[in-house]
Protein backbone atom coordinates (compact mmCIF):
# COMPACT_ATOMS: atom_id res chain seq x y z
CA UNK A 1 0.00 0.00 0.00
CA UNK A 2 1.28 3.05 -1.07
CA UNK A 3 -0.19 6.80 0.13
CA UNK A 4 1.15 10.08 -2.02
CA UNK A 5 0.72 12.71 1.01
CA UNK A 6 1.05 16.43 0.21
CA UNK A 7 0.44 18.86 2.19
CA UNK A 8 -1.93 21.46 1.24
CA UNK A 9 -3.47 24.76 1.86
CA UNK A 10 -6.67 23.52 0.39
CA UNK A 11 -8.00 20.56 -1.86
CA UNK A 12 -10.98 19.77 -3.53
CA UNK A 13 -11.84 16.84 -5.64
CA UNK A 14 -14.82 16.79 -8.10
CA UNK A 15 -16.35 14.27 -10.67
CA UNK A 16 -18.81 14.40 -13.45
CA UNK A 17 -19.67 17.63 -14.39
CA UNK A 18 -17.54 19.42 -11.88
CA UNK A 19 -19.26 18.03 -8.95
CA UNK A 20 -17.14 19.00 -5.86
CA UNK A 21 -17.60 15.78 -3.57
CA UNK A 22 -15.02 16.53 -1.38
CA UNK A 23 -12.98 19.57 -0.21
CA UNK A 24 -10.79 20.32 2.63
CA UNK A 25 -8.47 23.37 3.82
CA UNK A 26 -5.26 23.26 5.47
CA UNK A 27 -3.97 19.58 5.87
CA UNK A 28 -3.69 16.48 3.75
CA UNK A 29 -4.22 15.45 0.09
CA UNK A 30 -3.34 11.85 0.04
CA UNK A 31 -3.28 9.90 -2.95
CA UNK A 32 -3.97 6.00 -2.03
CA UNK A 33 -3.00 3.02 -3.90
CA UNK A 34 -3.67 -0.62 -3.08
CA UNK A 35 -1.79 -3.66 -4.33
CA UNK A 36 -2.85 -6.92 -4.79
CA UNK A 37 -1.69 -8.29 -1.48
CA UNK A 38 -2.33 -5.81 0.53
CA UNK A 39 -4.61 -5.98 4.04
CA UNK A 40 -6.66 -4.52 6.62
CA UNK A 41 -4.27 -4.81 8.59
CA UNK A 42 -2.16 -2.27 6.44
CA UNK A 43 -4.78 -0.39 5.40
CA UNK A 44 -5.06 0.26 9.79
CA UNK A 45 -1.02 0.80 10.32
CA UNK A 46 -0.78 3.39 7.44
CA UNK A 47 -3.72 5.74 8.51
CA UNK A 48 -1.93 5.47 12.14
CA UNK A 49 1.35 6.54 10.72
CA UNK A 50 -0.29 9.24 8.72
CA UNK A 51 -2.12 10.48 11.56
CA UNK A 52 1.31 10.99 13.60
CA UNK A 53 3.23 11.85 10.47
CA UNK A 54 4.69 15.44 11.66
CA UNK A 55 5.08 17.86 8.48
CA UNK A 56 2.85 20.36 9.35
CA UNK A 57 4.60 23.78 10.30
CA UNK A 58 5.09 24.89 14.04
CA UNK A 59 5.10 28.45 15.03
CA UNK A 60 8.81 28.65 13.66
CA UNK A 61 7.26 27.03 10.24
CA UNK A 62 9.36 23.92 11.36
CA UNK A 63 7.70 20.77 9.98
CA UNK A 64 7.54 19.50 13.73
CA UNK A 65 3.36 18.92 14.44
CA UNK A 66 1.29 15.97 13.37
CA UNK A 67 -2.42 16.82 11.78
CA UNK A 68 -3.74 16.23 15.24
CA UNK A 69 -1.69 18.74 16.48
CA UNK A 70 -2.67 21.64 13.59
CA UNK A 71 -6.20 20.74 13.58
CA UNK A 72 -5.95 19.40 9.64
CA UNK A 73 -7.93 17.34 7.15
CA UNK A 74 -7.51 14.69 4.68
CA UNK A 75 -8.43 14.47 1.48
CA UNK A 76 -8.43 10.41 0.44
CA UNK A 77 -8.42 9.88 -3.18
CA UNK A 78 -8.16 6.72 -4.87
CA UNK A 79 -5.29 5.95 -6.92
CA UNK A 80 -4.48 2.52 -8.53
CA UNK A 81 -1.60 4.09 -10.98
CA UNK A 82 0.30 4.44 -7.97
CA UNK A 83 1.45 1.03 -8.63
CA UNK A 84 2.12 1.33 -12.53
CA UNK A 85 5.38 -0.59 -14.17
CA UNK A 86 6.89 0.91 -16.64
CA UNK A 87 10.20 -1.87 -16.46
CA UNK A 88 9.18 -3.13 -19.42
CA UNK A 89 8.38 -0.57 -21.86
CA UNK A 90 6.84 3.15 -21.85
CA UNK A 91 3.19 1.98 -21.14
CA UNK A 92 2.51 0.96 -17.51
CA UNK A 93 1.13 -2.16 -16.30
CA UNK A 94 -0.73 -2.44 -13.65
CA UNK A 95 -0.61 -5.92 -13.08
CA UNK A 96 0.57 -5.12 -8.98
CA UNK A 97 -2.82 -2.96 -8.17
CA UNK A 98 -5.26 -4.53 -6.24
CA UNK A 99 -8.65 -5.60 -8.02
CA UNK A 100 -11.64 -2.94 -7.65
CA UNK A 101 -13.37 -5.07 -4.68
CA UNK A 102 -10.66 -5.51 -2.64
CA UNK A 103 -9.11 -1.85 -3.31
CA UNK A 104 -12.69 -0.40 -2.27
CA UNK A 105 -12.78 -2.33 1.12
CA UNK A 106 -8.88 -1.36 1.98
CA UNK A 107 -9.66 2.12 0.92
CA UNK A 108 -12.64 2.50 2.84
CA UNK A 109 -10.96 0.98 6.16
CA UNK A 110 -8.29 3.18 5.37
CA UNK A 111 -10.22 6.01 5.85
CA UNK A 112 -12.54 4.79 8.70
CA UNK A 113 -9.66 4.38 10.27
CA UNK A 114 -8.70 7.88 10.11
CA UNK A 115 -12.53 8.87 10.92
CA UNK A 116 -11.75 7.15 14.20
CA UNK A 117 -8.81 8.84 15.55
CA UNK A 118 -10.59 11.97 15.11
CA UNK A 119 -9.54 13.70 11.64
CA UNK A 120 -11.70 14.90 9.59
CA UNK A 121 -11.72 13.11 6.02
CA UNK A 122 -13.10 14.08 3.05
CA UNK A 123 -12.71 11.35 -0.01
CA UNK A 124 -13.17 11.36 -3.97
CA UNK A 125 -15.69 8.60 -5.28
CA UNK A 126 -13.99 5.28 -5.30
CA UNK A 127 -13.57 4.19 -9.32
CA UNK A 128 -14.72 7.41 -10.74
CA UNK A 129 -13.12 9.59 -12.82
CA UNK A 130 -12.08 12.78 -10.86
CA UNK A 131 -10.33 16.22 -11.32
CA UNK A 132 -8.42 17.26 -8.05
CA UNK A 133 -7.36 20.84 -7.26
CA UNK A 134 -4.96 20.96 -5.20
CA UNK A 135 -2.70 24.40 -3.50
CA UNK A 136 0.51 22.64 -2.06
CA UNK A 137 2.10 23.86 1.04
CA UNK A 138 5.93 23.96 0.79
CA UNK A 139 5.60 21.92 -1.55
CA UNK A 140 5.46 19.30 0.95
CA UNK A 141 5.32 15.31 -0.80
CA UNK A 142 6.08 12.10 1.48
CA UNK A 143 5.36 8.98 0.20
CA UNK A 144 4.39 6.31 2.51
CA UNK A 145 4.60 2.42 1.67
CA UNK A 146 3.83 -0.51 4.36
Amino acid sequence: MKALVQRVSSAEVSVEANKIVGKIGSGYLVLLGIKSDDSKLQATKLAEKLSKLRIMPDEKQKMNRSLLDAGGAVLVVSQFTLYGDTKKGNRPSFVRAAWPDKARELYNAFVEKLTSLGILVETGVFGEYMKINAVLDGPTTILLKT
